[in-house]
């Protein structure tokens, strides 16, 4: 059976793709054209109310919102930093992209220069309005690291936010506060913990740096060692080393289930290294994973806070975070081969079918959340194509266009930058990781997979030429891991070419064909679109050839 992602149809021989893959392919291309529209106006709209002096993002801005007065202007790392500021710089890569060295740089210099506190790398809340800048947060350096920094390493590489996540992370490690006989750990709580290992996870394999390793380490065996047997091996909200005991709530939505996907990574990590902590930690690991199983749905859906000791939900409301924690699931299946959690994954993506009509912003109405359950599938889809799973996400995506306003926003807070993540997440699933250098609106770029042959089609209203850019092994040539485990935070890997590897490009057209290195393919391959044209490609490897 060959794996298909976007459309489920058999395909003729290269070179005559049947008209309904290039349909197809059209549609999809007109959908990233809206995305991309739609991102590139939200992200204008967000940095016209950046302040004038530091150019930075307050966390909200004046309007009623969630029924809250309008607030003090204020950039904190957390929020502002983590999960608005990162998904300008995507969109700016994707649709404008001299933005990315321009003005999300010059924000990236003010970030340095206005929330550094002291000498340090950890930043501060700033007062947009007093230019007061607060005590140096942890927590802002853990949250801007694993939920800003970290997808744009994943998607962009080693640029200067890399270089910004792994000084933070070194000036923590030196700096943490929470003492143990394991070592100084970064907090008492399974969110800020998780943030960290999330991080280190990224970091370690890109630099060999033995002093976060051991860190990482350390805050592993914390876990694997004391909280989880003494906690029913689920990842308390908080911990207390000097009794020994937690608060006896897990909180599986957001702010709580980090640690699960920071030790399931780091677990990885040792795995790649044949270091022994990895035969070690798996059985705890195992049984924390088969009891948070054991707390979800019928259907496999998980609530958002559980009682450690009988599992019992602390209210009704599904977390929005569900494919995060099945992405841990299905990344511990890929580092023990234990077939029963990939098949865990799979049931859940085919239960979503129940689930079109679901309101995953409940109890508090925001589209972030709806945002996180689509990320989440998108995540795992990517893995295991789930004709259910597609579905649910096609259905599901109209419904976040529906909550931008006219000017561009969205809700006018920092979750604006999640829609923006989520969307564009969704576009690379249409283009299959592909994208075009130099877009413009009106623009049409859309692809269509069979096997190893890709089928991308150009669309212009007007005489457009540029290049289209693939995607490559980006889990092993940026993060130096072996394995493209699932992860929060990644971007999905759809169809990625071989630097080393010949291709074989067809004109369906015209029957013109060309052979192309991988690494030509990655720099991107020419193309010129006619005023109300289109332009065609097919993409195969040509095998025996290298």
């Amino acid at each position: 059976m060959r794996r298909r992602l976007g459309i489920f149809l058999a395909l003729p021989l290269l070179g005559a793709a049947a008209a309904p893959d290039w349909a197809q392919a059209r549609r999809n291309g007109r959908i990233v054209d809206e995305i991309f529209r739609r991102t590139n106006r939200m992200m204008h709209r967000w940095l016209s109310w950046a302040d004038p002096q530091t150019l930075l993002l307050p966390d909200r801005v004046p309007g009623v919102l969630f029924g809250k007065p309008d607030p003090e202007p204020i950039y904190t790392p957390h929020n502002s930093g983590a999960d608005n500021y990162p998904f300008l710089i995507i969109t700016a890569y994707f649709t404008e992209p001299d933005l990315v060295n321009g003005r999300m740089l010059e924000m990236l210099r003010s970030e340095i220069r206005y929330t550094n506190v002291g000498e340090g790398a950890i930043p501060g809340n700033l007062n947009l309005r007093t230019y007061e800048l607060g005590p140096p947060s942890f927590f802002g350096a853990g949250e801007y690291a694993k939920d800003g920094a970290v997808p744009v390493t994943e998607l962009l590489g080693r640029t200067p936010w890399f270089d910004r996540m792994t000084d933070m992370m070194r000036d923590f490690h030196a700096r943490a506060p929470v003492r143990t006989r394991f070592g100084n750990l970064p907090d008492t709580g399974a969110e800020l913990n998780g943030d960290v290992l999330q991080a280190l996870a990224r970091i370690i394999p890109m630099t060999a740096d033995e002093q976060l390793l051991r860190w990482a380490e350390q805050i592993g065996d914390a876990y694997i060692e004391e909280i989880l047997p003494k906690s029913g091996y689920l990842p308390p909200m908080r911990w207390n080393f000097e009794t020994g005991s937690g608060d006896g709530m897990i909180r599986l939505g957001d702010h709580g289930n980090e640690a699960i996907g920071g030790l399931v990574l780091t677990l990885a990590l040792e795995q790649e290294r044949g270091l022994p902590r990895a035969q070690r930690w798996r059985p705890a690991l195992r049984k924390t994973l088969d009891r948070v199983l054991a707390s979800a749905n019928p259907d496999g859906f998980f609530y958002r806070v559980v009682r450690a000791s009988d599992l019992e939900p602390a209210n009704t409301a599904l977390t929005d975070c569900w494919g995060y924690i099945y992405g841990s699931i299905y990344a511990y299946y890929q580092v023990t081969g234990e077939e029963k959690y990939r098949e865990q994954v799979r049931r859940v993506l085919a239960n979503l079918k129940r689930y079109h009509d679901h309101d995953w912003t409940q109890p508090v109405n925001t589209v972030d959340d709806l945002a996180d359950s689509i990320e989440g599938a998108l995540y795992l889809v990517a893995f295991e194509p789930a004709p259910e799973a597609l579905a649910w996400i096609e259905a599901s995506i109209p419904k976040m266009f529906s909550y931008q306003k006219p000017d561009g926003a969205i809700e006018r807070w920092y979750g604006d930058g999640n829609w923006n993540r989520t969307l564009l997440m969704y576009a690379m699933m249409k283009t299959q990781g592909c994208y075009l250098q130099r877009w413009r609106p009106g623009v049409e770029f859309g692809a269509v997979r069979d096997g190893e042959q890709l089928h991308v089609s150009v669309r212009a209203a007007a005489s457009w030429s540029g290049r289209v850019a693939f995607d490559y092994a980006r889990h092993r040539r940026v993060l130096n891991l072996r394995k493209n485990y699932c992860r929060l935070n990644q971007w999905p890997e759809w169809y990625t070419v071989d630097e080393n590897q010949l291709y074989e490009i067809v004109e369906p057209d015209t029957g013109r064909r060309e052979v192309r290195l991988g690494s030509e393919l990655k720099r991107g391959l020419p193309v010129r679109v006619a005023a109300g044209g289109e332009a065609r490609r097919s993409v195969r490897p040509l095998r025996g050839a290298r």
